[in-house]
């Protein structure tokens, strides 16, 4: 199975459904991952990301659809070996608890034929190298997913799968995190980031799947998504000192003393009328973030009209 070139998908899935007897895990979800993008997996437990996930990874087959990796269906012979090409942590990290994390790590590095000091690095760059010596039972929930993540960035791989990452990180380890993820992504991998954890998620990745009963809701980038959805954007202003809300013009977006929650058509209107205030010191107009945008279409469920905010072709930058 060859990689495939920048103009083809690395993944896609078209009209894919799963069913487990009588229950629908999956219905007709249709997306592509291109070479060097991030995609945001987003929806409650029980949505049907890690469904996708086990298919990718070619666990599982599908009931209808068809699903293609690197070009090939991941359940081929073909594809063996192209899985030296995947990383994947999955949502419930286990590993031998009677091996250390670096014999750990030393077994998987053979399995992908990663050279001794590669595999060392990335104990170092996820942050246990002193504790590679340690049995993994006297490992913490947050050192095992360290060394969970370390497992699936071996090989420098170009297809990387990572199920609810940020699970018992703390906050200078899932910033840590996110930058090997920049990293990977600056070297051209495909990443599929899956999480239920929305703060922080959204400056990582080109594109989000809103996934909700087995259905895709919404797919495209953040602005995409945000214009699409037309949620009112938030100004924020400094310097007025309560004038807002003795201004007729303004009180029925005010939502806070020095805020307004204002339709994305009248921004500019609102804005102009703002900045011929005497008194206004700063202005910040901020869009709806990630989690209001999910909100908003898992809100919507099943009666999104169409879950496509994408435009046709490659990543969006």
């Amino acid at each position: 199975m060859q990689a495939s070139s920048p103009s083809r998908p690395i993944v896609s899935l078209s009209g894919v459904a799963k069913h487990y007897g009588k229950v629908a895990a999956l219905q007709q979800v249709d997306f592509e991952l291109f070479p060097g993008e991030v995609m945001g997996l987003f929806g409650h437990n029980g949505a049907g990301k890690t469904t996708i996930m086990k298919l990718v990874l070619g666990i599982i087959p599908p009931s209808d659809g068809q699903v293609k990796v690197f070009g090939q269906d991941p359940l081929s012979k073909q594809a063996f070996e192209a899985r030296k090409q995947v990383g994947y942590l999955p949502e419930n990290v286990s590993f031998y608890d009677q091996l250390t994390g670096r014999e750990v790590l030393r077994y998987f590095a053979r399995l992908k034929s990663v050279p001794k000091q590669a595999f060392e690095q990335l104990l170092q760059q996820v942050g246990l190298t002193h504790a590679m010596d340690r049995q993994v039972k006297t490992y913490s929930k947050g050192m095992r997913q360290r060394l969970g993540l370390a497992q699936a960035f071996l090989g420098s791989p170009k297809l990387l799968l990572l199920d609810e990452p940020t699970v018992g990180l703390d906050p200078i380890a899932t910033q840590e995190f996110y930058a090997s993820v920049d990293k990977l992504k600056s070297a051209g991998a495909s990443i599929i980031l899956c999480s239920h954890v929305l703060p922080g998620v959204e400056q990582h990745i080109d594109r989000a799947l809103i996934i909700s009963g087995g259905r895709l809701l919404a797919k495209g980038s953040l602005s995409e998504l945000r214009q699409q959805a037309k949620l009112p954007v938030a100004i924020k202003t400094q310097g007025l000192n309560g004038a807002l809300k003795q201004d007729a013009r303004f009180t029925p977006y005010l939502i806070a003393p020095d805020q307004l929650l204002v339709p994305e058509q009248e921004k500019l209107a609102i804005i102009r009328q703002l900045v011929e205030l005497d008194q206004l010191g700063d202005i910040r107009v901020e869009p709806a973030d990630l989690e209001r945008v999910y909100q908003h279409y898992l809100g919507q469920g099943t009666g999104a009209s169409s879950p496509d905010a994408s435009h046709q072709g490659g990543p969006t930058q």
